[in-house]
């Protein structure tokens, strides 16, 4: 009953806002999204409800991060880009993005990954994930996600770089987690939304708290874009109260100010 009541409860405060917001909006738009993949399940789920109640169509292009980056310093025209931030602060130094509406959208933890039934290695001390790591017949991770970049770090970090070499599996984004599910690798590194999208995994625990780095996705509004009040009105969606209440069950966190 408790479930129930706060489902409802959380569509109430969505329908709410969505009417508010659309008795603000007297003409519809398509609002061009370039986002990171992380966020998929997150807008996925956001987007019938804000198309619907404001009238705006959101088209929406998942990537990772420099990947979309690239396409736009190529020229690609865009309403709302939700990147790392330090390529939205890129843009704006570029005026490619309105400084004033950078809003830091949500953070993700990096987790490790195992196929669904199979035994969940010990990574809850630096000590136990190195082990973990070292055990690992075959190990993915994004070769440019930011939960990729940290996990190479990380290998640095606890002095296992060169050894583990052999045995890591550098591939986009979205084919780490189906990796494990079909068995092509042991264990994934990446962040919980991939993992808890994917029935074919479990996530085995996130890294230790002294080794944990979050990954932060940022927003922006490009300085170009057509019907600019449209895109803020996006950014301002995805950060209510409501909204985080999705986030969280997506494996994201909301950025408390």
């Amino acid at each position: 009953m408790r479930t129930n009541s706060l489902a409802a409860a959380v569509k109430f405060a969505m329908c709410a806002m969505f009417l508010l917001a659309r008795g603000g909006m007297a003409q519809s738009a398509e609002i061009n999204v370039f986002s990171v993949l992380p966020l998929k399940t997150f807008l996925d789920e956001l987007r019938p409800q804000f198309e619907q109640s404001t009238g705006h169509k959101l088209i929406i292009k998942y990537d990772v991060s420099a990947s979309l980056k690239r396409q736009i310093d190529a020229g690609e025209t865009f309403d709302v880009a939700v990147l790392l931030p330090a390529l939205i602060e890129d843009l704006i130094k570029q005026n490619k993005v309105a400084a004033e509406t950078r809003t830091d959208v949500s953070r993700a933890a990096v987790g490790v990954a195992v196929k669904k039934g199979a035994l969940k290695p010990d990574i809850s001390s630096a000590d136990a994930l190195k082990n973990t790591l070292r055990n690992a017949k075959s190990v993915a991770y994004s070769a440019e996600g930011g939960s990729g970049i940290y996990f190479k770090g990380l290998l640095e970090r606890l002095g296992i770089a060169a050894e583990m070499d052999a045995r890591l599996k550098p591939l986009t984004s979205s084919a780490v987690v189906p990796s494990v599910a079909k068995g092509d690798a042991e264990i994934a590194v990446i962040s919980p939304p991939a993992i808890l999208a994917d029935p074919g995994v479990e996530l085995a625990g996130l890294m230790p708290k002294d080794l944990q780095q979050y990954v932060v996705y940022t927003a922006g509004v490009s300085a170009t874009a057509k019907e600019p009040g449209a895109a803020k009105a996006l950014l301002a969606h995805v950060t209510t109260p409501a909204a985080k209440l999705v986030m969280k069950a997506k494996g994201l966190e909301p950025i408390e100010p």
